[in-house]
């Protein structure tokens, strides 16, 4: 638990210390990047403090320009872990509830994430053409189409909206196996274990190459990939494959 307060407190830091000057920045500026790197840069130190390593395999299957990064989600420890071993800048599709944490939702906006009820189908609609939007203009996203955290660490099936609006986009897909980070931080704990995090970027699956009516196809190729990424105690349960 001591490892929980710590990182919690390191955010509260983070956040009234540090990010106000780079929010400003931004919005004089009207430009994110630098308030993505110092964000990074935040995550990265916080996971070095309560020993959370993170290794990245694959990075050479990672294409240039906009992608579209679907990831396995079982635990908090995802979104950080992946995104920190990405090279590139990448947004996100997030829960609501984290836009109402002042300062970071903010910082989140100008990022260009994206806000998800995942309550109100219609709004969530919304929510991916938003995002559809950014896609089209240059920025890349990172998606976990399970909808919610796995509560086991086990493969859920995949929802379809961030398919669709890959092929909508025409870019490519990235899957993404997450190995581990259910056991650093499993779902409904507040406990936070040191060890490693293992984040396997697949080879890219072109997107442009489907139509909106073979998307349950492009579900099927990613979902393959992702799952031949992860360990045994990670794979689908039979009665949801």
């Amino acid at each position: 638990m001591l490892r929980t307060i710590v990182a919690g407190g390191f955010v509260v830091l983070y956040l009234v210390l540090v990010a106000p000057w780079f929010l400003l920045h931004a919005a004089l500026t009207g430009r994110a990047e630098l308030l993505y790197r110092v964000g990074m840069a935040g995550a990265r130190a916080m996971m070095r403090l309560v020993g959370v390593r993170v290794r990245a395999e694959g990075l050479d299957n990672i294409p240039p320009g906009v992608c579209v990064f679907v990831a396995n989600h079982a635990s908090n420890a995802d979104p950080p872990a992946v995104v920190c071993a990405l090279p590139k800048r990448v947004a996100l599709l997030a829960k609501k509830e984290v836009f109402r944490i002042p300062i970071l939702s903010r910082a989140l906006r100008l990022a260009s994430f994206v806000s998800v009820d995942r309550a109100d189908p219609e709004s969530a609609r919304e929510s991916i053409e938003e995002a559809l939007g950014q896609l089209r203009s240059g920025v890349s996203y990172l998606v976990f189409p399970e909808g919610t955290r796995s509560a086991d660490g086990r493969l859920r099936p995949f929802k379809k909206g961030s398919f669709v609006m890959a092929i909508r986009a025409g870019v490519p897909v990235v899957p993404v196996s997450v190995v581990g980070a259910h056991r650093i931080m499993s779902k409904g704990s507040m406990v936070i274990r040191p060890g490693e995090i293992v984040v396997r970027f697949h080879r890219a699956v072109d997107a442009a190459a489907y139509t909106l009516e073979q998307r349950d196809e492009l579900v099927a190729r990613v979902y393959a990939l992702v799952c031949s990424g992860l360990p045994e105690d990670q794979q689908p349960r039979e009665d949801t494959r």
